[in-house]
């Protein structure tokens, strides 16, 4: 680490970086080995050119979790966090401590409310399965159904 960035507080920077870049999703798919014929897929992802990649790299690094794979659609590269885990007891807990400043943190909310919904197992209901997706059209202000 150079002289510079040690002068850095990097989580606070994760969260800056996150702010803008970020994605919080929860996709909902088809899916004939899920007892509601459903899969609910919650994750976190920050997509960046490959040459400016290295805060990828420092996000992997500081919350040892996820991946790091192009992105065919844009020739980017992403972070993504997809593990229930992973998200409950790495990405979850770091922005509640240093939570985002924008509208955003309204679909980290959302996005909170469902993991911890499935981590009780409620999206195996099918009244909150329904709930799931209601809610998850709302993050990242979509307000659109996504199947």
């Amino acid at each position: 680490m150079s002289y510079q960035a040690s002068k850095i507080h990097i989580p606070t920077y994760i969260t800056a970086f996150a702010d803008g870049e970020g994605c919080f999703c929860v996709s909902t798919n088809k899916s004939a080995r899920h007892k509601l014929g459903w899969e609910v897929r919650p994750s976190f992802s920050v997509s960046q050119n490959k040459d400016r990649g290295q805060i990828l790299y420092l996000m992997k690094d500081y919350f040892k979790c996820g991946s790091i794979r192009p992105d065919r659609s844009d020739k980017t590269i992403k972070y993504e966090a997809r593990s229930l885990s992973d998200l409950l007891n790495r990405i979850i807990p770091h922005f509640e401590e240093y939570p985002i400043m924008s509208a955003k943190n309204e679909s980290f909310k959302i996005f909170r409310e469902i993991c911890m919904m499935m981590k009780n197992h409620q999206h195996l209901i099918p009244e909150n399965f329904e709930r799931i997706r209601s809610l998850s059209c709302h993050i990242n202000g979509e307000h659109k159904t996504k199947i």
